[in-house]
């Protein structure tokens, strides 16, 4: 690391509204380096990348570039300079190729014509370079996996010769697979001195990935340190202000009547993405379902909330054949699903908080629903959900870990028996995903069945009573709850295992042998790795 930072920042202070975002927060960037900013929702670190990117002006302190003082008052003048910008929605045209994009705006001309053949011999040289062989210059970009999609928002930046390449949530929307195509990628990238500023909620890819840390508090900088100085528990408590003793909590004593009994039972489950799917999930009980992109955990999920349907087997909740042929005959069944995606699937994001609370109750029974809606307030208060505005926010304002309780508040409005959780902390930040685990638990206490989809494994591992793991559609096994990664990864990818599954005493400690609640009693809880 060279004596003198490429970039510094100093005293950088912006507010909104007259509400202080950013509190004369300080950040130096060197070459070859890779200083991960994080923080919970909300603490400024979005806000900050903006400012260094151009898209908003500080109100207040000093960007330097090599010494030399700058002011960024658009993205272009930030891309001339050098500092570069890619975001978690990614700014590509679909049905343009790879070469088109990663020229936009910049085409190489010959005689006044656009020179295709140029920019994709461009093109290719660096993708070559990067050794990136595997995409085409000339294929359409909507052909391309959401990580090949990174990987020319990254190649377009280096086209504009890019020093500085910030990234915001690089890997929210990849699968572990395609996240090692990132992890190579951002290693040719510090070989050529490229400096990177990286926005994760992710420790795991922290701790993997970065040199140097900073973290950010309600918009001020709590610390900088290197990565090596620090521990992820340690980390987590710099990052919410107050010791975290257990990631995951503890199992909270059952007392709801459907606890141990089955709530939903799945035989034989199929259509065109899944098949013979034999699946139980008791009351009290959280079922993990595991196994890579691809391998039919959505389509489960969907499947069973009536986006799509079974055309094989049979669905049954609480002892009922159901055949929920719409959201809408799921909901009346007792079944709910937080989708993946939020902002598409889970929001009317100009909407109130209030009015998306509403949604499920208004669908599904236009009549009769004041009883449910007046326990909004109080499920807004068991979620931790606060705004600034009260419940008549428009939910676009919200954090990522804000709009999640506001979805999971919608579903808890209609009682389900049954919720299926798919990928419920993405993109939030420790604090909002401690939330969601004591509600989980909450609710598992109640009798609720809930089947969890996550692509993080510790999460999967440290919150499920047992695993169901998927392999290409179909059910590859199951192991309890505590079982190690490499067990799980083992039958996801169809590999025998080296070992027995569900061992890792060392690190989790024991395990029950995966029988649901009311029958063998909880499993006890592994501890110590941050989420």
């Amino acid at each position: 690391m060279t004596a003198d930072p490429l970039l510094r920042m100093r005293s950088i202070t912006k507010s909104f509204l007259g509400v202080r975002v950013l509190h004369g927060v300080d950040l130096d960037l060197y070459p070859g380096e890779l200083h991960a900013l994080v923080g919970e929702n909300g603490a400024g670190k979005s806000t900050l990348m903006k400012v260094l990117a151009g898209v908003h002006r500080a109100d207040e302190g000093t960007v330097e570039l090599d010494g030399t003082p700058v002011s960024f008052d658009h993205p272009v003048r930030a891309q001339r300079a050098g500092v570069a910008t890619v975001f978690q929605e990614f700014n590509l045209l679909p049905e343009r190729t790879v070469a088109g994009n990663v020229h936009l705006g910049r085409e190489i001309r010959r005689r006044g014509r656009v020179d295709v053949r140029a920019m994709e011999r461009a093109t290719g040289d660096l993708l070559d370079e990067l050794g990136l062989e595997g995409i085409s210059p000339r294929a359409k970009v909507r052909s391309l996996s959401v990580a090949e999609q990174q990987v020319v928002e990254i190649v377009k930046a280096l086209s504009q010769d890019a020093r500085i390449i910030s990234m915001d949530e690089p890997t929210a929307s990849l699968a572990d697979h395609e996240v090692e195509v990132l992890y190579r990628l951002i290693g040719r990238l510090r070989e050529r001195d490229v400096a990177l500023l990286y926005v994760s909620h992710r420790l795991k890819e922290i701790f993997d990935l970065a040199t140097t840390i900073t973290v950010l508090k309600d918009g001020q900088r709590v610390d900088t340190v290197a990565a090596g100085d620090i521990r992820p528990a340690e980390l987590v408590r710099t990052m919410v202000g107050r010791p975290v003793s257990q990631v995951f909590p503890d199992r909270l004593e059952a007392r709801g009547e459907h606890v141990g009994k089955v709530r939903l039972d799945v035989r034989g489950g199929g259509n065109e993405q899944v098949d013979g799917i034999d699946l139980t999930v008791r009351g009290g009980e959280i079922v993990g379902l595991a196994g890579l992109q691809g391998s039919g955990r959505t389509e489960i999920a969907r499947a069973l909330f009536g986006m799509d349907r079974f055309t094989r087997g049979e669905v049954r909740v609480d002892g009922r054949r159901v055949d929920p042929r719409s959201p809408r005959r799921a909901v009346r069944a007792g079944v709910t699903l937080v989708s993946e995606d939020r902002k598409t699937q889970g929001l009317a994001l100009n909407q109130s908080i209030l009015a998306n609370g509403r949604l499920a109750l208004d669908a599904v029974w236009p009549l009769g629903t004041r009883r449910r809606s007046r326990r909004l307030p109080a499920i807004f208060g068991s979620l931790e959900l606060v705004a600034r505005g009260g419940h008549g926010q428009e939910v676009r304002f919200l954090s990522g870990g804000n709009q999640q309780k506001v979805v999971l508040a919608k579903w808890l409005a209609a009682e389900p028996g049954v919720m299926v959780l798919d990928e419920p902390t993405r993109g939030i930040d420790v604090g909002a995903k401690q939330a969601v685990y004591r509600l989980m638990r909450e609710l598992t206490a109640e009798g609720v069945a809930i089947l969890l989809i996550s692509s993080e494994l510790p999460e999967l591992i440290g919150m499920s009573d047992r695993l169901v793991v998927l392999d290409e559609g179909r059910v590859a096994g199951e192991l309890p709850g505590g079982s190690d990664e490499e067990a799980v990864m083992a039958l996801a990818t169809g590999a025998p295992p080296e070992q027995e599954p569900g061992r890792s005493p060392d690190r989790h400690g024991p395990h029950s042998s995966g029988a649901g609640p009311g029958e063998n009693g909880p499993r006890s809880q592994h501890e110590g790795a941050a989420p």
